[in-house]
């Protein structure tokens, strides 16, 4: 996966710890001292829950395939454009101005072909990962849920939302364990609304 794909994910992934960590907030400030003295609290790292399962090494190898081969392509039409443009400068002198101009106007509206064939590209890649990643996703925090409720904890925070976690309260390896090894839960279902 490229750098540019670690930083789309990561902003997705970003906008979701946010909110959670905004409602974990919320939740705790509400809560009396003793209260929160008491309560077993753990966190995950959700992305890295994610993309180290087999499902996410999977999912990745799946969206580098791709990716690959359509970057092929880009970089393959990158270079004829590189050499059109070098051939348009090498004969600049022996082209009539309107011959010359054409040609610049046929290799800007090529390179321009080529922009919006790479955005296209990237919007098909990103809506690639993000068809493939919501049911690993979905898996990963239906195991988080399991392994909550089985060990008691009140509240499993995202890593990311937090500045200092200590290292014996991460449950991102048992996570990746646990759902590697088909031990996961339901899919994480939304609270249950107070009507």
């Amino acid at each position: 996966m490229t750098a540019a794909d670690r930083i789309t994910t990561t902003a997705a992934m970003l906008k979701y710890r946010w909110v959670q960590a905004g409602l974990a907030i919320a939740f705790v400030t509400t809560l009396s001292s003793a209260l929160v003295a008491q309560m077993k609290v753990a966190v995950v790292d959700t992305q890295r829950a994610v993309m180290e399962t087999e499902d996410g090494l999977r999912m990745q190898a799946t969206l580098k395939k791709l990716f690959d081969a359509r970057q092929q392509e880009i970089d393959k039409k990158q270079n004829e454009m590189q050499k059109e443009r070098a051939d348009i400068d090498k004969q600049r002198s022996v082209l009539s101005e309107q011959a010359l101009a054409a040609r610049v106007e046929k290799w800007q509206q090529e390179a321009m072909q080529v922009q919006q064939r790479f955005m296209q590209y990237n919007q098909e890649l990103q809506q690639k990962q993000n068809e493939l990643m919501q049911p690993i996703l979905q898996r990963a925090l239906g195991t988080v849920r399991r392994l909550a409720t089985a060990e008691g904890y009140a509240m499993v925070v995202d890593k990311q939302a937090v500045p200092f976690v200590r290292s014996d309260l991460d449950l991102t390896d048992r996570v990746i364990t646990a759902y590697n090894s088909g031990q996961v839960g339901a899919p994480a279902q939304p609270a249950p609304s107070g009507n």
